[in-house]
Protein backbone atom coordinates (compact mmCIF):
# COMPACT_ATOMS: atom_id res chain seq x y z
CA UNK A 1 0.00 0.00 0.00
CA UNK A 2 1.21 3.04 -1.01
CA UNK A 3 0.13 6.68 1.54
CA UNK A 4 0.79 10.09 0.53
CA UNK A 5 2.64 12.55 2.45
CA UNK A 6 -1.30 14.63 2.62
CA UNK A 7 -2.32 11.65 5.58
CA UNK A 8 -1.34 13.42 8.74
CA UNK A 9 -1.19 10.58 10.49
CA UNK A 10 1.45 8.90 8.18
CA UNK A 11 4.09 11.31 7.43
CA UNK A 12 7.84 10.50 7.42
CA UNK A 13 10.10 13.84 7.51
CA UNK A 14 13.29 13.13 8.43
CA UNK A 15 14.06 17.04 8.98
CA UNK A 16 10.90 16.93 11.78
CA UNK A 17 12.49 17.88 15.04
CA UNK A 18 9.24 15.41 17.12
CA UNK A 19 10.61 12.88 14.77
CA UNK A 20 13.89 13.05 15.80
CA UNK A 21 12.68 13.00 19.13
CA UNK A 22 11.50 9.50 18.92
CA UNK A 23 10.78 7.80 15.66
CA UNK A 24 9.55 4.81 16.35
CA UNK A 25 5.55 5.56 16.37
CA UNK A 26 5.90 7.27 12.80
CA UNK A 27 7.82 3.52 11.62
CA UNK A 28 5.38 1.84 13.63
CA UNK A 29 2.15 3.41 11.31
CA UNK A 30 4.52 3.10 8.24
CA UNK A 31 5.36 -0.71 8.65
CA UNK A 32 1.20 -1.13 9.01
CA UNK A 33 -0.18 1.22 6.87
CA UNK A 34 2.40 2.44 4.24
CA UNK A 35 5.15 -0.18 3.82
CA UNK A 36 5.60 1.62 0.42
CA UNK A 37 5.74 5.36 1.76
CA UNK A 38 5.42 8.27 -0.99
CA UNK A 39 6.90 11.67 0.17
CA UNK A 40 5.95 14.29 -2.73
CA UNK A 41 6.96 17.47 -0.81
CA UNK A 42 10.33 16.13 -0.36
CA UNK A 43 10.31 13.91 -3.04
CA UNK A 44 11.08 10.59 -2.11
CA UNK A 45 9.66 6.88 -1.27
CA UNK A 46 10.41 4.76 1.78
CA UNK A 47 10.67 1.01 2.64
CA UNK A 48 9.95 -0.03 6.45
CA UNK A 49 9.67 -3.42 6.84
CA UNK A 50 12.45 -5.76 7.60
CA UNK A 51 11.92 -8.04 4.67
CA UNK A 52 11.43 -4.67 1.95
CA UNK A 53 14.57 -2.93 3.36
CA UNK A 54 16.87 -6.13 3.88
CA UNK A 55 15.90 -6.46 0.07
CA UNK A 56 16.83 -3.43 -0.44
CA UNK A 57 20.09 -3.46 0.97
CA UNK A 58 21.13 -6.32 -1.18
CA UNK A 59 19.17 -4.83 -4.75
CA UNK A 60 22.41 -2.51 -5.66
CA UNK A 61 21.55 -3.25 -9.19
CA UNK A 62 18.44 -1.66 -9.17
CA UNK A 63 18.95 -0.15 -6.34
CA UNK A 64 21.98 2.77 -7.00
CA UNK A 65 24.48 4.47 -4.58
CA UNK A 66 26.24 6.27 -7.22
CA UNK A 67 24.28 10.01 -6.52
CA UNK A 68 25.33 9.07 -2.29
CA UNK A 69 23.40 8.04 0.16
CA UNK A 70 21.82 10.74 2.10
CA UNK A 71 18.49 12.81 1.43
CA UNK A 72 20.56 16.01 2.47
CA UNK A 73 20.78 18.00 -1.31
CA UNK A 74 24.38 19.11 -1.03
CA UNK A 75 25.07 15.33 -0.08
CA UNK A 76 22.73 14.25 -3.49
CA UNK A 77 24.64 13.93 -6.77
CA UNK A 78 27.20 12.49 -8.96
CA UNK A 79 30.00 14.46 -6.98
CA UNK A 80 29.44 12.27 -3.44
CA UNK A 81 31.92 9.88 -4.02
CA UNK A 82 34.65 12.82 -3.97
CA UNK A 83 33.64 12.33 0.35
CA UNK A 84 32.19 9.04 0.46
CA UNK A 85 34.71 7.05 -1.65
CA UNK A 86 33.28 3.67 -2.70
CA UNK A 87 30.24 3.79 -0.39
CA UNK A 88 28.55 6.29 -3.34
CA UNK A 89 29.50 3.77 -6.16
CA UNK A 90 28.55 1.03 -8.31
CA UNK A 91 30.31 -1.93 -9.40
CA UNK A 92 32.51 -2.33 -11.38
CA UNK A 93 34.08 1.35 -9.69
CA UNK A 94 32.74 0.22 -6.13
CA UNK A 95 34.13 -3.48 -5.96
CA UNK A 96 37.58 -2.31 -7.70
CA UNK A 97 38.03 0.35 -4.78
CA UNK A 98 36.47 -1.49 -1.97
CA UNK A 99 38.52 -4.32 -2.93
CA UNK A 100 42.11 -2.40 -3.10
CA UNK A 101 40.77 -0.65 0.19
CA UNK A 102 40.84 -3.79 1.79
CA UNK A 103 44.39 -4.71 0.94
CA UNK A 104 45.26 -1.95 3.75
CA UNK A 105 42.16 -2.25 6.17
CA UNK A 106 42.58 -5.58 7.00
CA UNK A 107 40.87 -7.69 9.91
CA UNK A 108 44.41 -7.85 11.14
CA UNK A 109 45.31 -4.66 11.07
CA UNK A 110 42.16 -3.68 13.43
CA UNK A 111 43.18 -6.81 15.81
CA UNK A 112 46.50 -4.91 16.11
CA UNK A 113 45.04 -2.11 17.09
CA UNK A 114 43.24 -2.89 19.85
CA UNK A 115 45.64 -2.41 22.63
CA UNK A 116 45.71 1.34 21.66
CA UNK A 117 42.20 1.58 21.27
CA UNK A 118 42.41 0.12 25.15
CA UNK A 119 45.09 3.21 25.79
CA UNK A 120 43.20 6.20 24.32
CA UNK A 121 39.98 4.79 26.01
CA UNK A 122 41.72 4.94 29.07
CA UNK A 123 43.40 8.47 28.91
CA UNK A 124 39.51 9.68 28.06
CA UNK A 125 38.52 7.65 30.80
CA UNK A 126 40.92 9.36 33.06
CA UNK A 127 39.64 12.58 32.14
CA UNK A 128 35.54 11.74 31.94
CA UNK A 129 35.81 10.77 35.55
CA UNK A 130 37.73 13.21 36.69
CA UNK A 131 35.21 15.61 35.51
CA UNK A 132 32.33 13.84 37.21
CA UNK A 133 34.19 13.53 40.62
CA UNK A 134 32.81 17.36 40.72
CA UNK A 135 29.43 15.96 39.63
CA UNK A 136 27.53 15.87 36.33
CA UNK A 137 30.19 15.65 33.16
CA UNK A 138 29.17 15.11 29.21
CA UNK A 139 29.24 11.74 28.04
CA UNK A 140 29.70 12.86 24.59
CA UNK A 141 32.19 15.87 25.18
CA UNK A 142 34.66 14.03 26.97
CA UNK A 143 34.26 10.28 26.14
CA UNK A 144 31.92 9.45 23.30
CA UNK A 145 32.66 12.16 21.09
CA UNK A 146 36.17 12.07 21.22
CA UNK A 147 37.23 8.68 20.93
CA UNK A 148 35.68 7.20 17.55
CA UNK A 149 38.09 10.16 15.89
CA UNK A 150 40.98 9.56 17.67
CA UNK A 151 41.30 6.11 16.66
CA UNK A 152 40.91 7.19 12.88
CA UNK A 153 43.45 8.80 13.74
CA UNK A 154 45.87 6.05 15.40
CA UNK A 155 44.55 4.25 12.82
CA UNK A 156 45.88 6.87 9.78
CA UNK A 157 48.91 7.91 11.33
CA UNK A 158 48.14 11.53 12.59
CA UNK A 159 50.58 12.68 14.47
CA UNK A 160 49.38 12.60 17.88
CA UNK A 161 50.32 16.50 18.20
CA UNK A 162 47.53 17.42 15.82
CA UNK A 163 45.17 14.85 16.74
CA UNK A 164 43.08 17.20 18.91
CA UNK A 165 43.17 19.84 15.58
CA UNK A 166 42.07 16.95 13.15
CA UNK A 167 39.37 16.15 15.37
CA UNK A 168 37.57 19.74 15.86
CA UNK A 169 37.80 19.68 11.66
CA UNK A 170 36.17 16.20 11.73
CA UNK A 171 33.50 17.53 14.29
CA UNK A 172 32.45 20.60 12.57
CA UNK A 173 32.11 18.89 9.10
CA UNK A 174 29.35 17.25 11.10
CA UNK A 175 28.18 19.88 12.92
CA UNK A 176 24.68 21.51 11.95
CA UNK A 177 22.88 24.36 14.01
CA UNK A 178 19.43 23.94 14.75
CA UNK A 179 16.95 24.01 12.03
CA UNK A 180 20.22 24.01 8.91
CA UNK A 181 19.13 20.99 7.31
CA UNK A 182 21.90 21.45 4.13
CA UNK A 183 25.32 21.66 4.86
CA UNK A 184 26.64 25.02 5.97
CA UNK A 185 29.93 27.35 4.88
CA UNK A 186 31.40 26.65 8.56
CA UNK A 187 31.40 22.64 7.55
CA UNK A 188 32.55 23.17 4.33
CA UNK A 189 35.43 25.01 5.81
CA UNK A 190 36.31 22.36 7.94
CA UNK A 191 36.06 20.10 5.08
CA UNK A 192 38.31 21.95 3.27
CA UNK A 193 41.34 22.47 6.09
CA UNK A 194 40.71 18.46 6.89
CA UNK A 195 41.28 17.28 3.15
CA UNK A 196 44.39 19.71 2.98
CA UNK A 197 46.04 18.06 6.17
CA UNK A 198 45.37 15.06 4.38
CA UNK A 199 46.79 15.86 1.07
CA UNK A 200 50.06 17.07 3.04
CA UNK A 201 49.96 13.73 4.99
CA UNK A 202 49.61 11.33 1.88
CA UNK A 203 52.02 13.32 0.00
CA UNK A 204 54.32 12.61 2.52
CA UNK A 205 53.90 9.15 3.06
CA UNK A 206 54.11 8.93 -0.68
CA UNK A 207 58.33 10.12 0.46
CA UNK A 208 58.06 8.24 3.70
CA UNK A 209 56.56 5.14 3.96
CA UNK A 210 55.38 4.29 7.83
CA UNK A 211 52.94 1.74 10.00
CA UNK A 212 49.66 2.80 9.22
CA UNK A 213 46.59 2.49 6.88
CA UNK A 214 47.98 5.72 4.80
CA UNK A 215 51.00 4.03 4.18
CA UNK A 216 49.24 0.23 3.23
CA UNK A 217 46.64 2.16 1.14
CA UNK A 218 49.18 3.79 -1.13
CA UNK A 219 50.84 0.58 -1.27
CA UNK A 220 47.93 -1.58 -2.06
CA UNK A 221 48.11 -3.10 -5.32
CA UNK A 222 46.16 -5.74 -7.30
CA UNK A 223 47.92 -6.84 -10.79
CA UNK A 224 49.07 -3.55 -11.63
CA UNK A 225 46.64 -1.29 -10.42
CA UNK A 226 47.12 0.86 -7.54
CA UNK A 227 44.90 3.98 -5.80
CA UNK A 228 45.47 7.22 -6.83
CA UNK A 229 46.34 9.93 -4.17
CA UNK A 230 42.46 11.50 -4.58
CA UNK A 231 41.33 7.70 -4.15
CA UNK A 232 43.06 7.61 -0.78
CA UNK A 233 41.88 10.89 0.36
CA UNK A 234 38.15 9.84 -0.62
CA UNK A 235 38.40 6.99 1.73
CA UNK A 236 39.90 8.83 4.89
CA UNK A 237 37.39 11.11 4.35
CA UNK A 238 34.82 8.23 4.26
CA UNK A 239 36.11 7.31 7.63
CA UNK A 240 35.60 10.75 9.40
CA UNK A 241 31.85 10.92 7.82
CA UNK A 242 30.92 7.47 8.21
CA UNK A 243 33.09 5.96 11.02
CA UNK A 244 33.49 8.90 13.55
CA UNK A 245 29.77 10.21 13.99
CA UNK A 246 27.95 6.95 14.02
CA UNK A 247 30.55 4.97 16.47
CA UNK A 248 29.80 8.34 18.68
CA UNK A 249 26.32 7.92 18.74
CA UNK A 250 26.18 4.14 19.13
CA UNK A 251 28.57 4.62 22.30
CA UNK A 252 25.95 7.36 23.63
CA UNK A 253 22.97 5.24 22.78
CA UNK A 254 24.27 2.28 24.55
CA UNK A 255 24.69 4.40 27.93
CA UNK A 256 20.87 6.31 27.18
CA UNK A 257 19.04 3.26 26.92
CA UNK A 258 21.38 1.48 29.57
CA UNK A 259 20.24 4.02 32.33
CA UNK A 260 16.78 3.28 31.16
CA UNK A 261 16.88 0.01 31.41
CA UNK A 262 18.89 -0.99 34.63
CA UNK A 263 17.55 -4.06 35.02
CA UNK A 264 19.43 -5.50 32.05
CA UNK A 265 22.41 -3.56 32.92
CA UNK A 266 23.01 -4.95 36.31
CA UNK A 267 23.91 -8.38 34.20
CA UNK A 268 26.94 -6.12 32.53
CA UNK A 269 28.55 -4.89 35.47
CA UNK A 270 28.61 -8.44 37.77
CA UNK A 271 29.91 -9.81 33.69
CA UNK A 272 31.41 -7.46 31.75
CA UNK A 273 31.94 -10.05 29.02
CA UNK A 274 28.76 -9.42 28.56
CA UNK A 275 29.42 -5.96 26.83
CA UNK A 276 28.98 -6.81 23.18
CA UNK A 277 25.74 -8.10 23.48
CA UNK A 278 24.85 -4.53 24.99
CA UNK A 279 25.96 -3.22 22.04
CA UNK A 280 24.44 -5.67 19.38
CA UNK A 281 20.75 -4.84 21.24
CA UNK A 282 21.61 -1.06 20.96
CA UNK A 283 22.67 -1.30 17.10
CA UNK A 284 19.29 -3.08 17.22
CA UNK A 285 17.27 -1.48 19.57
CA UNK A 286 18.24 2.39 18.21
CA UNK A 287 21.07 2.35 15.28
CA UNK A 288 23.00 5.54 14.88
CA UNK A 289 22.48 5.06 11.16
CA UNK A 290 18.60 5.28 10.92
CA UNK A 291 17.66 6.15 6.77
CA UNK A 292 19.58 5.20 4.04
CA UNK A 293 18.80 6.83 0.65
CA UNK A 294 18.93 4.98 -2.98
CA UNK A 295 18.55 6.44 -6.48
CA UNK A 296 15.86 3.63 -8.73
CA UNK A 297 18.32 2.82 -11.72
CA UNK A 298 15.55 1.38 -14.34
CA UNK A 299 12.33 0.92 -12.42
CA UNK A 300 11.10 -0.76 -9.64
CA UNK A 301 7.75 -2.71 -8.64
CA UNK A 302 6.86 -3.10 -5.46
CA UNK A 303 3.18 -3.56 -3.56
CA UNK A 304 1.60 -3.03 -7.02
CA UNK A 305 3.34 0.51 -7.60
CA UNK A 306 6.26 1.17 -10.05
CA UNK A 307 9.01 3.49 -8.94
CA UNK A 308 10.04 5.02 -11.91
CA UNK A 309 13.76 5.52 -12.59
CA UNK A 310 15.72 8.03 -11.00
CA UNK A 311 13.44 8.49 -7.60
CA UNK A 312 15.01 8.55 -4.20
CA UNK A 313 14.11 5.76 -2.19
CA UNK A 314 14.79 5.44 1.16
CA UNK A 315 15.82 2.19 3.72
CA UNK A 316 14.83 2.73 7.31
CA UNK A 317 16.93 0.17 9.13
CA UNK A 318 15.91 1.73 12.44
CA UNK A 319 12.24 1.36 11.50
CA UNK A 320 13.59 -2.58 10.18
CA UNK A 321 14.89 -3.71 13.75
CA UNK A 322 11.61 -2.83 15.39
CA UNK A 323 9.69 -5.16 13.13
CA UNK A 324 7.74 -7.08 14.98
CA UNK A 325 7.33 -9.79 12.04
CA UNK A 326 10.85 -10.48 12.66
CA UNK A 327 11.62 -9.41 16.07
CA UNK A 328 9.86 -10.69 19.36
CA UNK A 329 8.97 -7.89 21.28
CA UNK A 330 10.66 -5.74 19.43
CA UNK A 331 10.33 -2.15 20.99
CA UNK A 332 11.61 -4.03 24.05
CA UNK A 333 15.50 -3.02 25.09
CA UNK A 334 16.90 -6.93 26.17
CA UNK A 335 20.64 -7.94 26.27
CA UNK A 336 21.34 -10.57 25.05
CA UNK A 337 18.28 -11.55 22.53
CA UNK A 338 18.90 -13.66 19.27
CA UNK A 339 19.59 -11.05 16.10
CA UNK A 340 22.17 -12.30 14.21
CA UNK A 341 21.95 -11.97 10.63
CA UNK A 342 19.13 -9.35 11.11
CA UNK A 343 20.78 -6.73 12.17
CA UNK A 344 21.32 -4.15 9.02
CA UNK A 345 23.16 -1.25 10.96
CA UNK A 346 26.24 -2.06 8.85
CA UNK A 347 23.53 -2.83 5.92
CA UNK A 348 23.98 -6.01 3.59
CA UNK A 349 25.04 -6.68 0.20
CA UNK A 350 27.56 -5.47 -1.67
CA UNK A 351 28.06 -2.09 0.55
CA UNK A 352 28.19 -4.09 3.92
CA UNK A 353 30.03 -1.62 6.09
CA UNK A 354 33.76 -2.14 5.73
CA UNK A 355 34.32 -1.05 8.98
CA UNK A 356 31.58 -3.08 11.16
CA UNK A 357 34.63 -4.71 12.99
CA UNK A 358 35.98 -1.95 14.22
CA UNK A 359 32.91 -0.02 14.89
CA UNK A 360 32.29 -2.97 17.34
CA UNK A 361 36.10 -3.47 18.45
CA UNK A 362 35.80 0.17 19.76
CA UNK A 363 32.63 -0.12 21.69
CA UNK A 364 33.42 -3.47 23.55
CA UNK A 365 36.75 -1.81 24.59
CA UNK A 366 35.50 1.47 25.72
CA UNK A 367 32.45 0.07 27.61
CA UNK A 368 34.16 -2.61 28.71
CA UNK A 369 37.14 -0.06 30.26
CA UNK A 370 33.76 2.19 31.64
CA UNK A 371 32.38 -0.59 32.92
CA UNK A 372 35.74 -1.87 34.73
CA UNK A 373 36.09 1.77 36.86
CA UNK A 374 32.40 2.15 37.60
CA UNK A 375 29.75 0.58 39.72
CA UNK A 376 26.95 2.81 38.17
CA UNK A 377 25.65 6.04 35.96
CA UNK A 378 22.83 8.49 36.24
CA UNK A 379 21.70 10.19 32.98
CA UNK A 380 20.24 13.63 33.38
CA UNK A 381 17.36 12.98 30.89
CA UNK A 382 16.31 16.28 31.00
CA UNK A 383 19.94 18.10 29.44
CA UNK A 384 20.36 15.34 27.35
CA UNK A 385 20.36 17.05 23.49
CA UNK A 386 19.41 15.56 20.69
CA UNK A 387 21.53 15.72 17.27
CA UNK A 388 19.17 17.03 14.68
CA UNK A 389 20.59 15.09 11.22
CA UNK A 390 18.47 13.64 8.39
CA UNK A 391 20.13 10.20 8.51
CA UNK A 392 21.81 9.86 11.95
CA UNK A 393 20.24 8.96 15.52
CA UNK A 394 21.88 9.86 18.95
CA UNK A 395 22.90 12.59 21.16
CA UNK A 396 24.93 15.86 20.88
CA UNK A 397 25.17 16.33 24.55
CA UNK A 398 24.55 13.45 27.26
CA UNK A 399 25.17 15.01 30.50
CA UNK A 400 26.08 12.07 33.09
CA UNK A 401 26.73 11.53 37.16
CA UNK A 402 28.75 8.15 38.01
CA UNK A 403 29.85 6.22 41.00
CA UNK A 404 33.27 4.80 40.91
CA UNK A 405 34.44 1.08 42.29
Amino acid sequence: MTVQAGDHELVLDPYDYDFHEDPYPYYKRLRNHAPLYRNDELSFWALSRHRDVLQGFRNSTTLSNKFGVSLDPASRGPHASKTMSFLAMDDPAHLRLRTLVSKGFTPRRIRELEPRVTEIATRHLDALLAGAQGGTVDYVDEFAGKLPMDVISELMGVPEADRVQVRAWADGVMHREEGVTDVPPEAIEASLNLIVYYQQMVAERRTTPADDLTTALLEAEIDGDRLTDDEVLGFMFLMVIAGNETTTKLLANAAFWGHKNPDQLARVYDDVSLVPLWVEETLRYDTSSQILARTVSGELTLYDTTIPDGDVLLLLPGSAHRDERVFDNPDDYVIGREIGSKLMSFGSGAHFCLGAHLARMEARVALTELFKRIRGFEVDEANAVRVHSSNVRGFAHLPITMETR
